[in-house]
């Protein structure tokens, strides 16, 4: 379910990114080349980037499929940015939270975005429900999976964990409490991108002049695309990424040395 894209470099307009690459997030709403659940990403979709000057980000999102949004293409024509989050929606289950449920999901100067599926949901999730206060589960922007493990990844972030550790342990959290849970999320602050592959695509390009992209898949066929392993937390500016394996707790094979892969 889902594709994501997240990018920072020099400003350019949002349909640089978005719409003009042949397989762009906006193609991928109906014709995603590499997803491996679901086929159609028609239930909602949402962008969040960073104006100049302001490090808190804006949000466009909409229930609806992004091809039937006509305002969508102007936006993206004339909007510029460094940085940005965006998402098209294809929801594991039916509600009414409508755009809400649509990421990106915002706090702060972050964007998030949860690529995936947590089985059995909510009831798996019950548990770690009970630690997180009161405040945090009221003020869930949609009732969903994915908002919970927001809510799960920005109680770390505000009691002061990295982004990384941040995402890492959500992922290893949620996965020991809901074993076959797909979990890619991408995170970022305007300034860098964190992400995690857990379950479905996940890909990276570095291009010269500082710019990145972490995607669900390739908007185009540049070669320098590359393929982020499954179990995996990707860390990345606009000059460099870093890759760093992940543990499955649900799985029994002994702990493996943490390497770290810089390119």
């Amino acid at each position: 379910m889902c594709r994501h894209i997240a990018c920072v470099g020099p400003a350019e307009p949002l349909g640089r990114v978005l719409v003009e690459p042949p397989h762009s997030l906006y193609r991928q709403s109906w014709e995603p080349r590499r997803q491996r659940y679901g086929t159609v990403n028609a239930d909602g979709f949402g962008v969040g980037w960073y104006a100049e000057g302001d490090p808190l980000p804006a949000r466009y999102r909409r229930a609806g499929p992004i091809w039937a949004d006509l305002s969508f293409a102007d936006l993206a024509r004339v909007v510029r940015s460094g940085a940005l989050l965006a998402a098209v929606r294809d929801a594991t289950l039916a509600g009414a939270d409508a755009e809400a449920a649509a990421a990106p999901f915002a706090a702060g100067t972050w964007l998030f975005s949860h690529n995936g599926a947590v089985p059995g949901w909510p009831d798996r999730l019950a548990s770690l429900a009970r630690s997180l206060p009161a405040a945090d589960l009221l003020s869930m922007e949609a009732r969903n999976d994915s908002a919970f493990v927001w809510a799960l990844v920005l109680a770390r972030l505000r009691a002061g964990d990295t982004e990384g550790q941040a995402l890492a342990d959500t992922v290893l959290e949620v996965a020991a409490a809901a074993p076959g849970s797909r979990l890619n999320l991408l995170l970022t602050n305007g300034e860098s991108i964190t992400a995690t592959a857990w379950g479905d695509t996940l890909w990276y390009l570095t291009e010269p002049g500082g710019r990145t992209v972490v995607a669900s898949e390739p908007y185009d066929d540049d070669p320098r695309w590359r393929e982020v392993p499954d179990r995996t937390l990707l860390a990345a500016s606009r000059s460099e990424v870093l890759l760093t394996p992940l543990k499955d707790p649900t799985t029994d094979a002994a702990p493996v040395p943490p390497k770290e892969t810089r390119t």
